[in-house]
């Protein structure tokens, strides 16, 4: 296990936090009008868009968070994958407190161990459909030919097999989300985030791909924000947010 980062930065460790593959506590993230981190210069802040939000994500589960537009998901979630840091409270992931990572450490951490689903893909658009999936394991030193079949057999298990060599612009919605899925499953990450992970998915491929995200095993948890009810309803359980808060 590293024990620090090449800036000095302390690397994640995951000693004194095993039971929880990420949690949350009393966690606030406040913006400005203009999304900008608030009380800058003693001012108040605009927006609360997580406000005391306490949470853990334990290994095997499915977590599912629920909640209308603007109640805050996407920003727990950015959080929970270290995109993001709070205001106050306490983010750990993997063992460790986001906060304490310089913005290199926390790519460190993603990559080691957060797999992340974007609603809008963030695919790149001059790679294939493999080369995208097998981005990660080129930063942890993958040789090619493993990079390639890893990306290979994830592109077969969300059933793309037969466009693994097609560009982002040649594939449907419908299929770079799924390209997106294999690209944070291609680690073997701990945590999985997923914003909206079937929004582009008719029915049988959404199921088909919460089949896949189910499948991943006792040792990784799964975060779900979702508006979709057929999602929702593989979670083992639910947190609902409004406002920012958890809506008892």
């Amino acid at each position: 296990m590293r024990t620090d980062e090449p800036d000095g930065t302390a690397a994640p460790s995951w000693e004194g936090e095993r039971s929880a593959v990420a949690r949350c506590e009393s966690v606030v993230r406040e913006y400005s009008r203009g999304g900008r981190l608030g009380r800058r210069n003693g001012s108040s802040p605009a927006v609360r868009a997580v406000d005391g939000v306490s949470m853990a994500v334990t290994p095997g589960e499915i977590l599912g968070i629920a909640g209308p537009s603007g109640s805050g998901k996407t920003t727990l979630l950015h959080l929970l994958a270290a995109l993001d840091t709070p205001t106050s409270g306490t983010v750990s992931v993997a063992g460790t407190d986001t906060a304490t990572l310089s913005e290199r450490g926390r790519a460190r951490l993603r990559l080691e161990h957060v797999g992340v689903v974007f609603q809008r893909f963030h695919l790149l658009p001059a790679l294939s459909a493999r080369a995208n999936v097998a981005l990660p394991l080129v930063e942890l030193g993958w040789s090619k030919r493993d990079r390639r079949e890893r990306a290979t057999e994830l592109l077969e298990r969300v059933g793309l097999a037969d466009r693994t060599d097609h560009r982002p612009g040649e594939l449907s919605g419908g299929e770079r989300q799924r390209v997106a899925i294999a690209r944070a499953l291609a680690t073997d990450p701990e945590l999985v985030v997923a914003d909206e992970p079937t929004g582009e998915l008719d029915t049988a491929t959404s199921e088909r791909v919460l089949d896949l995200l189910a499948s991943l095993g006792e040792d990784t948890g799964v975060v779900i924000a979702s508006h979709d009810g057929q999602a929702l309803d593989r979670a083992d359980r639910l947190l609902r947010l409004r406002d920012g808060r958890v809506d008892d």
